[in-house]
């Protein structure tokens, strides 16, 4: 019989890191809650409003054309970087130093601050001093990103691919390198060719790691704010504006706690609600999946 008494004490090693979660997000979190269902119009002036806000946020036709633009932003993100990141990770090199010299180059825009990432395209696409501006220019291109919107779209696009295809690739990469060698070596006996290595070794492989990167590149791509507000400042007018763009609008510029609270809530959950798609949708295809790619 074990008389042997469970020794729990191991629990107050996780304790600052619980008392650290509370702070850090439970409580604004609940917060933000409290405030989105009271009209705050002093400190201690407040109003119960039930879910006054969230009808008046889902009702809002500005915050409606945000949310469409924001989900075309997100798809034509993922349609872009993620067989773009696919592609740059099977040509990178695999070995000696080549492979070391393509790693660090390619992750170089991951070390700019967004903020600066905005400028460094800003200054890229004036007419006047930037590169790319002053080429199209030449060319007899008429691009402006300050007056139509087409323009200013396929900026934030390119920008966004260049500053975030390379870590697509890292992790592509990272589980292209995983596959044991094995796989290859059956691929070269039974004379498989270089789109059938892809189709039943590569990319079965790479479903986990595609699962990372498209979760990722969602969430931040569904709540970019820095590049954007920095590159166009949400215009023309309002082509470019996103919804962090309205959220700290509404927030900071125009004080509104109870709308902007409500808001917030709705982003969130909108996140949690199709990235939990995107996963489920993706890992039930691996499940249909037939093993070895065969019928």
């Amino acid at each position: 019989m074990n008389n042997k008494v469970p020794n729990n004490r191991a629990w107050l090693l996780v304790l600052p890191m619980l008392v650290l979660v509370a702070f850090s997000a439970i409580i604004p979190l609940m917060t933000v809650v409290n405030y989105s269902v009271q009209d705050v119009l002093g400190p201690y002036a407040t109003f119960f409003t039930g879910t006054e806000w969230f009808k008046t946020t889902l009702n809002d036709p500005a915050l409606q054309a945000a949310f469409l633009r924001q989900i075309s932003f997100s798809l034509i993100i993922l349609a872009i970087q993620i067989p773009l990141g696919i592609g740059i990770a099977l040509i990178m090199p695999k070995r000696g130093w080549q492979a070391s010299a393509v790693l660090i180059l390619i992750t170089l825009p991951l070390l700019i601050p967004w903020n600066v990432v905005g400028s460094i395209w800003q200054i890229f696409t004036r007419g006047d001093i930037g590169l790319m501006g002053w080429g199209l220019r030449e060319l007899g291109i008429n691009y402006n990103i300050t007056r139509n919107a087409g323009d200013a779209w396929v900026t934030i696009i390119l920008m966004d691919v260049w500053h975030w295809t390379p870590l697509v690739a890292m992790l592509c990469y990272s589980g292209l390198r995983s596959i044991p060698e094995a796989y290859y070596q059956a691929a070269r006996i039974d004379r498989a060719s270089k789109w059938a290595v892809f189709r039943y070794i590569q990319l079965p492989k790479l479903t986990n790691v595609l699962v990372i990167a498209v979760l990722l590149r969602f969430m931040h791509s569904f709540m970019i704010y820095a590049e954007p507000f920095v590159l166009t400042g949400g215009g023309p007018g309002s082509a470019t504006t996103f919804l962090s763009q309205s959220l700290a609008t509404m927030a900071i510029g125009q004080q509104d706690l109870g709308p902007s609270a409500a808001f917030s809530l709705i982003y969130f959950l909108v996140i949690l609600l199709v990235s939990w798609v995107f996963y489920t949708t993706i890992m039930n295809m691996q499940k249909d999946k037939p093993p070895h790619g065969g019928a």
